[in-house]
C-alpha cells in the first residue's frame, strides 16, 4: 500500500506548526535571571527583554504609597558571605556599589520587603536604568541564628 505524498506534506505542516507554537512559547515566557552586578554589565545589551534581578534592598531608599499603590526603592548586590580566611585582600579604591532604581505600580507591597532584605525583581529595565518592576518578591532569611545568651 502506498501512502500518498499529502499525507507527507500535510504531517510536515502540522510538524510545523507545533515547532512555530514551541519557539514563540519559548520566547515570550522567558527572562533573563541576573544579578545586580550581571545587570550592570549587560545593560545596553538586554533593551526590553524581561529580567529578573536578584539583589539587596538599600536602606533608607524605600517609599510606598498605599494610595496609589506606588513602590520605590533601590536595590544593590548581595555581598559575598565572609569567608574563614586569616588574611583578606585590601582593596586600594572604594568604590560605591552598584544599583539600580526600581519601581513597581499597582502591586501590593511585599509584607517582608524592608532594609537589607534580599529581593527577586521581575519587569524591564526602563529608561535611565530603572528596574519596572512587575513583581517584588521576598525571600527569608537563609539563616536564623540565636539571640546570643546575656
Amino acid at each position: 500500500m502506498r501512502i500518498r505524498p499529502r499525507f507527507y506534506i500535510g504531517g510536515a505542516l502540522i510538524a510545523l506548526a507545533i515547532a512555530y507554537l514551541i519557539v514563540s512559547a519559548i520566547r515570550s515566557t522567558s527572562e533573563y535571571y541576573l544579578t545586580v552586578n550581571e545587570l550592570s554589565a549587560r545593560q545596553s545589551e538586554l533593551g526590553i527583554d524581561p529580567i529578573r534581578v536578584a539583589g539587596r534592598v538599600k536602606p533608607g531608599t524605600i517609599s510606598w504609597d498605599p494610595n496609589s499603590l506606588t513602590l520605590k526603592f533601590v536595590i544593590v548586590p548581595i555581598p559575598d558571605p565572609p569567608t574563614p580566611i586569616a588574611v583578606r585582600p585590601v582593596s586600594v579604591a572604594a568604590s560605591d556599589p552598584v544599583s539600580f532604581p526600581v519601581f513597581c505600580g499597582g502591586q501590593p507591597k511585599p509584607d517582608m520587603l524592608a532594609a537589607n532584605r534580599d529581593v527577586i525583581v521581575e519587569g524591564k529595565l526602563g529608561a535611565g536604568g530603572v528596574i519596572i518592576a512587575s513583581q517584588v518578591m521576598t525571600s527569608c532569611p537563609s539563616k536564623y541564628q540565636p539571640r546570643p545568651s546575656q
